[in-house]
């Protein structure tokens, strides 16, 4: 289980307004961290002020993809996904000479972000952050990229407390449709002429990557292909207590599984979203489980809109559910 972080909502840190050396806004400004503190209280700057910015840059965000669209899907392409790319709408449009802003799931080098020879942007999602914050880091790694010389990386860093989120940048009504590759050829246009450096990167990439498809008749469940057993993992958007429930009333009256020789077998919790997953046998492909998940999610769907108590047998397949529930993030 991951270490539990405080959690927020991603405010910024409260300034003291009319503070006597603040500025006009009531913003305190930001000094070195043994200076004296601007606001004039005669502590140090890490002791007062500081410290509400420093805690605002390392609390971790509960879901930091939520109000973007498609949170489910970039749980999923953080968490899941080896190999995928989605063409990103910005709110204020492309800036002049960027054609195109793709967010990735993987970049060669582990870049953060890659402004290409044309101008275009590359986004890297399963990158580390340098704070609890991934929807403001990867903003400001988004803008960087945007100003970035053509042909160069961008490296990480850590955000400014204040700085925009992708919630600020990206098109709310924008499109988020993810687009799922067998290996990671997107990285270069022409992977034949590729560098040496970035052909080795590709080769061990595609090597280790996952065979992965999205399934297309429910939103957010990708199959999987492992050596000894498929899975299906499903990132869902109900609130957890009430999804492990309806789960739980499922899973009580064997109507968990997704067909013959298939079970449900726990869940991971993933940027504040529950992540149900099914062991499927190896021949079940992801088109075998298209209509068996879409039947499902009817049988899900009148068991959320449930609410009486658990029976015992329910509570128990509850527990046994919770029991086997890992912390991604």
């Amino acid at each position: 289980m991951a270490k539990k972080r405080p959690q927020t909502k991603a405010k910024r840190p409260q300034t003291t307004a009319g503070a006597r050396t603040a500025g006009a806004d009531g913003a305190v400004p930001v000094v070195g961290a043994r200076e004296p503190c601007p606001c004039g209280s005669g502590r140090r700057y890490k002791a007062c002020h500081g410290r509400a910015a420093s805690h605002a840059a390392t609390e971790l965000v509960h879901r930091p993809f939520e109000g973007l669209p498609g949170e489910c899907d970039w749980v999923a392409l953080r968490e899941l996904v080896p190999a995928a790319t989605v063409e990103l709408t910005l709110k204020d449009g492309l800036p002049e000479g960027v054609p195109a802003v793709t967010l990735a799931t993987v970049l060669p080098m582990a870049w953060p972000a890659l402004r290409r020879d044309d101008g275009s942007v590359l986004l890297g999602l399963q990158n580390d952050t340098s704070s609890g914050d991934i929807s403001r880091d990867l903003a400001d790694t988004l803008r960087r990229a945007l100003e970035a010389e053509p042909g160069t990386p961008v490296q990480g860093r850590r955000a400014p407390a204040d700085s925009p989120r992708l919630q600020d940048l990206l098109d709310p009504e924008g499109a988020f449709e993810p687009e799922v590759h067998s290996g990671f050829e997107f990285w270069v246009p022409d992977a034949e002429n590729a560098t040496p450096e970035v052909a080795a990167s590709l080769e061990r990439a595609n090597a280790a990557a996952i065979p992965t498809v999205k399934l297309q008749g429910v939103d957010a469940a990708y199959w999987c292909e492992t050596p000894e057993k498929n899975h299906l993992r499903w990132v869902m958007p109900h609130p957890e207590e009430q999804l492990l429930d309806a789960l739980a009333r499922l899973h009580a009256a064997g109507r968990s599984s997704l067909g013959e020789g298939t079970r449900l077998v726990g869940s991971f919790r993933a940027h504040g979203l529950t992540v149900p997953v099914w062991d499927l046998p190896s021949g079940v492909s992801a088109e075998d489980v298209e209509k068996p998940a879409a039947e499902f999610a009817e049988r899900l769907a009148a068991a959320l809109a449930t609410d009486a108590p658990l029976t015992a047998e329910e509570r128990r397949a509850r527990g046994g559910l919770t029991n086997r529930q890992v912390t991604l993030s």
